[in-house]
């Protein structure tokens, strides 16, 4: 089957950013992608530490856009991710949803690793996601008819026990959105990927924003597909962009069937 990554360069205009995104979409449709992934915070990406005032319920524009999108074009499309009202909280979930070629919600994911960090000894910037989001709680594999699709979101990418529980409830693909900074993205960025693509023998499929987002938050990109050997099936270039890749399930098959990791896991 043939997958997008899509990589983006979203700001604090919804509007834009909406528009972007449907372009994008409509280019891997026309590519023949079955199964779209757009990056985090792809309808909205604010300045670290300010207001998020589109945040918007589960029935909202954003998610009604990508329902609107995935039916327009009969596939699959992951919303990388987007600010998730909570009633009566001021925080929000930093939500990732995928949605049936029908338009129906086939799964629900909240970010439960939050970026607390500070980069200034790297030259980056000092985050703290967890002052605006609240973590979810809860391990999510999509049910598709090409298999499983486990969720999670950037720095979930950091913690591999994440991606193994979701190899053990069944995940074939591995969806990675992010927006992951230039200073560790350079040095860490497709290393972390490989590395989850071979340890748990699935293909993933990372999304990215890429480029400067506003005079202070800017992010490394390169969006990328990999296989289950841990092989680079596409690589998006320094600019918004759509990375196309077919993804051959039979060979997955044979991989497990000949190195079969994971049957001897014994932790």
């Amino acid at each position: 089957m043939r997958v997008a990554a899509v990589q983006m360069c979203s700001t604090d205009d919804l509007a834009a950013n909406l528009a972007a995104a449907a372009r994008l979409v409509e280019e891997a449709a026309r590519g023949g992608a079955s199964l779209v992934a757009l990056p985090e915070n792809f309808a909205y990406l604010r300045r670290e530490g300010a207001p998020i005032p589109c945040a918007q319920p589960l029935d909202g524009e954003i998610v009604e856009t990508l329902r609107k999108l995935a039916r327009a074009h009969a596939l699959w499309l992951l919303g990388g991710s987007f600010p998730e009202a909570l009633p009566g909280e001021r925080r929000v979930h930093n939500t990732s949803v995928l949605v049936a070629p029908d338009g129906a919600l086939a799964a629900v994911y909240r970010k439960i690793h939050l970026f607390d960090v500070d980069l200034r000894a790297q030259g980056g910037g000092c985050y703290q996601e967890s002052a605006t989001v609240a973590p979810g709680a809860e391990v999510i594999v999509a049910d598709t008819p090409f298999g499983g699709v486990g969720l999670s979101v950037c720095y979930d990418l950091r913690f591999p026990e994440l991606y193994r529980a979701q190899s053990a409830r069944g995940a074939r693909f591995l969806a990675v959105p992010s927006a992951f900074a230039r200073e560790t993205g350079r040095d860490h960025w497709e290393i972390l990927l490989r590395a989850r693509a071979i340890e748990n023998q699935c293909f993933v499929i990372a999304p990215a924003q890429w480029g400067q987002h506003s005079a202070d938050r800017a992010s490394h990109g390169r969006a990328l597909v990999a296989d289950p050997w841990g092989v680079l099936l596409g690589v998006a270039p320094d600019r918004p962009a759509v990375v196309l890749a077919d993804c051959d399930l039979e060979q997955q098959q044979r991989i497990r069937a000949t190195l079969p990791a994971l049957a001897h896991r014994r932790l």
